[in-house]
């Protein structure tokens, strides 16, 4: 259960800062759709104007790194974090971007195996080859 309550497009309506949000979030997905997440940061106008600019500057804008790569790299940070909402909304996004099946498995293998070794290389203390580093 959310520790706020989530912002119906009623309360929204009556927030320009919120509704002008909400009115960028409709527009930029297509959709009349506002996700809890959106529901839950509109008690803080203001945070929730800057977390979706960072979203668009970050996952929206032109980038060295694909639409689909960003999602499964979104994904993968919500692993290692426990973020079970970033998870399924990640996983939805990146399923909508093209993602199949196949590649799904590969990156929960990856992530998987990721874990595992960087679990084993710090309890060991394993000291970084002087190859890897920057000079």
């Amino acid at each position: 259960m959310a520790t706020v309550k989530l912002m119906t497009d009623q309360e929204a309506e009556a927030i320009p800062a919120v509704k002008a949000v909400f009115d960028e979030i409709r527009a930029a997905r297509k959709s009349d759709f506002i996700n809890n997440f959106w529901r839950g940061l509109a008690h803080d106008p203001a945070q929730l104007a800057r977390i979706w600019g960072q979203i668009k500057a970050i996952m929206g804008a032109p980038g060295a790194l694909d639409p689909l790569t960003r999602e499964l790299i979104y994904i993968a940070v919500s692993t290692a974090n426990g973020c079970s909402y970033c998870i399924h909304s990640h996983t939805a996004a990146a399923r909508a971007k093209g993602m199949t099946g196949a590649q799904h498995a590969e990156l929960v293998a990856i992530i998987g195996l990721a874990g595992q070794t960087n679990h084993l290389a710090t309890a060991l203390q394993i000291p970084v080859d002087p190859e890897f580093q920057v000079k």
